[in-house]
């Protein structure tokens, strides 16, 4: 994780490379706290922790940034105390970036807690059942108080599938949310988003339009002239098909600058990964190594394993005998099956710290492999080894 580029180069998203074959790139993100190489996957830290990890963890793991969120760290612990702490960095002891989703998610996901209006969300909490509201205000200088690296504006997620009224709605009421945020932005940082100014955070929007093509280009084309820093694929990953995701994106992609990042939310499967990567998408988050990790499923090059089948209960071998990370160079598949048997958190750790590393290394390959022949024989190698579906190795 490096910190000195910021300072010297005004450029804060920079393409090194592309793809020969096709829509895929390379390039450097560059934050108040570091910079990122892109594509890039980053681990979920919702409430300021990565599951089960330390942040040595992640650092041994090669992870350059996190994801924390708003609703969340605003619950607990709320404002005071991470301004007291001196920001989210020192709180959590992360010295590298991090970019802090809104809680537009947990919008849609906790729908039985809250009332939208134009101004922003009333909800009630799920830790306390005490009465708060984000509006797209709130939701801009909180991000600026805790100090995040890339701050995204309060959206509306429209659930799967949703009639084109209501994605219109929400549409409208996003791209209404991403001016006001860009203005409160404004007047904190005291320079507009897509300045070259190093020190200050980057401000993303978010293009919302469900699974409607025109209006996910009407979004694209709103959020594009109001001249943020990058822009995020929101409303993905709520139930759609996963063919459906991929006819979008193209038409999503098209319409915004090449000179910016593409943040695709929520998006976590390692082919998911590569072919949303072939289509120009730059960034990634999702609870998929983590959470996964955690019920006893690991993420290898040949494919997914599960830990709690009897197959594993004499298996000598590593996770992945391919693999360098603390897990495999230390453990056997058999005392992992042991350690979830017996419901001892060591196993948590190793799993989700296998995945992490993994994860990290797909992303490490797929960068290289655009710099150099592309990444049709990587995608090969992901589509071969990754059947069956999540669902049907868990159940």
């Amino acid at each position: 994780m490096g910190s000195d580029p910021v300072g010297s180069d005004p450029v804060r998203f920079e393409l090194l490379a592309r793809d020969p074959h096709g829509s895929a790139r390379v390039g450097v993100l560059r934050t108040p706290h570091g910079i990122v190489n892109t594509p890039a996957f980053m681990p979920v830290g919702t409430q300021g922790t990565v599951k089960t990890l330390t942040v040595q963890d992640l650092k041994a793991c090669g992870v350059e940034m996190v994801l924390s969120n708003v609703y969340h760290l605003s619950l607990r612990p709320g404002q005071k105390v991470l301004e007291a702490a001196g920001g989210l960095h020192r709180f959590m002891a992360w010295e590298g970036p991090i970019l802090t989703d809104s809680g537009g998610y947990q919008v849609f996901s906790l729908a039985t807690l809250r009332k939208i209006t134009d101004a922003g969300v009333i909800f009630s909490s799920h830790v306390d059942g005490a009465i708060h509201e984000l509006t797209p205000e709130r939701v801009i200088e909180f991000q600026w108080a805790i100090g995040s690296d890339v701050v995204i504006p309060l959206d509306e997620c429209v659930r799967y599938p949703c009639e084109r009224e209501e994605a219109q709605a929400a549409l409208s009421r996003t791209a209404n949310w991403a001016a006001r945020s860009k203005e409160t932005f404004k007047n904190l940082t005291g320079s507009d988003p897509a300045g070259s100014d190093p020190k200050r955070p980057l401000l993303f929007g978010i293009v919302q339009g469900a699974t409607y093509p025109d209006l996910r280009r009407l979004a694209a084309q709103e959020l594009v002239s109001m001249e943020l820093d990058g822009y995020c694929l929101g409303g993905f990953s709520v139930g759609e098909p996963r063919g459906l995701l991929f006819e979008l994106l193209p038409a999503v992609t098209g319409f915004l600058p090449q000179d910016h990042p593409r943040y695709l939310m929520g998006m976590g499967e390692p082919l998911d990964i590569v072919e949303a990567v072939e289509n120009g998408v730059d960034l990634f988050d999702c609870v998929v190594p983590t959470r996964h990790g955690r019920n006893g499923l690991a993420y290898t090059w040949g494919g997914r394993l599960n830990l709690r089948h009897a197959a594993h209960a004499t298996d000598p071998r590593p996770l992945d005998e391919s693999c360098e990370c603390e897990t495999c160079r230390t453990y056997s598949r058999m005392y992992i099956r042991h350690l979830f048997q017996t419901q001892e958190i060591l196993g948590l750790r190793l799993l989700s710290f296998h995945n992490v590393w993994f994860y990290s290394k797909l992303m490490s390959m797929i960068r290289r492999a655009i710099a150099g022949e592309g990444l049709k024989g990587l995608r090969a190698r992901l589509a071969a080894a990754y059947q069956p579906t999540v669902e049907e190795m868990i159940g």
